[in-house]
């Protein structure tokens, strides 16, 4: 990337249908809200609605276009190397539990998109996590026989289709690849043709938990429903301080043609080099060339130089996969749990119709799938034998991994309390196309200065919690450093927790 360029939609987006839906105007009454049209809310009520529930879903955005909309969309059980952790603290059968949920959530969505015929770009391949440095390998080696023993086609390997060689890998056989964004909005398609609806631009301000449960809206609307699923990447609604829980983590993707005679033919993924993710995706019509799609250098929002990961990854990409133009750059987000497994189920240890699906960790898309079955079996009385696997009231497994914890809430107090000691720059410093947290009148305020020269002024705490924003210039967006929150260059917000904006300021 140059200096002044900036990253902007993904593949997904710019190459998928826009299929709009109307914002909610009145007071609706159904027996279950979804909040978020991402790939968890969407797979959740495309399933309550074929169980015969009515079902309304509440986008803040549009559907299918935030952090769906982003993914590498890779939809695999291999979650880089989780068996034989998951072995050690969960113990064989939360391996295989873990594993068959993964695989029965894959496999379901194969079938939804044979019975509805989408075109989603939906191809098998083998996934694989590999290192080029040989001190990994037992490590690989390990992984393989955790993941085997908990059901997965698992097996060590020494040779892939990357262009260079490999010390190891995991492969997992069967897994597969999609365009998620023409599938989702299929299942959005099919949710109002059951009868669901769904409303874009309504984000939810409120929730009063009961019998009924109750939702206020953006648009001045009430959402009554007798069940809540909050399904917005990061809780929005965070009875059980589930953020205390999660780590957010932002990655950068870029992304070109290849000709197909270099096409690497699978998922790969290693932890080297702060994450190298690869794997393609069709392009053109005559099949001669594949789209490549790389993803690594992650970082903590409001951290770093993202400018300076594009530049490290877009070279990587330049090295192994010479010839290749770059015309794609977007970057992702996820949430990490600190104790490895996803939280999906009841919103907290006293909630009753309130449910929750988040911290999927970058493994969203079959995390996704799997939340849609799993919730639904519990909002309609079924049974699910990974249930407790999931569920988010779990004690054992959060003090069994209280360094993550206590790591993480580290953090989050050493940018709440550092940050606001950080030296600022001069307004009067600043180029165009750039943003600071500055000083004023003894306060901070986050300040951009758009290309024509003109200055926006937020305030520089976040409304999630209060710690302070900091500038990403490859995005041009404000940034939380504690929870993720993302606001645009006026305030709005574009990303969760916060659900109210930065107030503007006079400068």
């Amino acid at each position: 990337m140059t200096e002044k360029q900036q990253t902007g939609d993904s593949y997904w987006l710019r190459t998928a249908p826009d299929g709009r839906h109307p914002a909610l105007s009145g007071d609706l009454e159904v027996d279950v809200a979804v909040i978020g049209a991402g790939i968890a809310g969407l797979c959740t009520a495309w399933e309550l609605t074929r169980a015969g529930r009515s079902v309304a879903v509440l986008e803040a955005g549009r559907v299918a276009a935030g952090v769906t909309g982003h993914t590498s969309a890779k939809v695999t059980a291999q979650h880089t190397l989780i068996y034989d952790k998951l072995r050690r603290t969960r113990g064989s059968e939360g391996a295989r539990l873990y594993a068959r949920s993964q695989s029965e959530a894959i496999e379901h969505t194969a079938d939804v998109v044979a019975e509805l015929g989408v075109d989603c770009e939906w191809e098998r391949r083998s996934a694989y996590t590999f290192v080029r440095d040989g001190s990994g390998v037992e490590e690989l080696r390990a992984e393989a026989r955790a993941a085997r023993e908990a059901g997965l086609p698992a097996s060590f390997v020494t040779g892939t289709g990357l262009p260079f060689p490999v010390a190891g890998a995991v492969e997992v056989t069967g897994q597969v690849q999609f365009h998620p964004r023409k599938y989702l909005l299929a299942l959005a398609r099919d949710i109002v043709a059951r009868g669901g609806r769904i409303h874009e631009d309504t984000t939810v301000v409120g929730l009063e938990e009961g019998t009924p449960c109750r939702l206020s809206t953006s648009t001045g609307a009430t959402v009554t429903a007798r069940d809540v699923v909050v399904a917005t990447h990061y809780p929005v609604f965070d009875r059980a301080l589930l953020f205390t829980r999660l780590s957010s983590r932002r990655e950068l993707v870029v992304a070109g043609p290849i000709p197909a005679g270099q096409d690497p033919e699978g998922m790969y993924i290693t932890q080297e080099e702060n994450t190298r993710s690869v794997r393609t995706a069709p392009y053109g019509e005559d099949g001669s060339r594949r789209l490549l799609v790389v993803t690594g250098e992650h970082f903590t929002p409001g951290t770093g130089d993202p400018r300076a990961g594009f530049d490290r990854l877009s070279a990587w990409a330049r090295e192994h996969f010479p010839g290749v133009e770059l015309t794609y750059s977007w970057a992702t987000q996820d949430n990490d749990p600190t104790d490895t497994v996803p939280l999906v189920g009841p919103l907290h240890p006293g909630a009753r119709h309130t449910y929750v699906a988040t911290g999927f960790g970058g493994w969203g898309m079959s995390g996704g799938m799997m939340a849609g079955l799993l919730l639904t079996a519990q909002i309609t009385g079924e049974k699910c034998e990974w249930s407790g696997l999931y569920d988010p009231r779990r004690l054992a497994s959060t003090v069994r991994e209280a360094p993550s914890f206590l790591k993480h809430q580290a953090q989050v107090a050493m940018h709440f309390v550092g940050d606001r000691l950080r030296p600022s720059p001069p307004v009067e410093a600043l180029p165009p196309g750039e943003g600071a947290v500055v000083r004023v009148d003894g306060g901070r305020l986050a300040v951009y200065r758009d290309d024509e020269g003109s200055l926006h002024a937020v305030s520089a705490r976040c409304t999630h919690m209060g710690c302070l924003v900091d500038f990403n210039a490859a995005e041009r967006a404000w940034e939380c450093p504690c929870h993720g929150s993302r606001f645009d260059t006026d305030g709005k917000v574009v990303q969760g927790p916060a659900t109210r904006p930065l107030e503007r300021r006079d400068i």
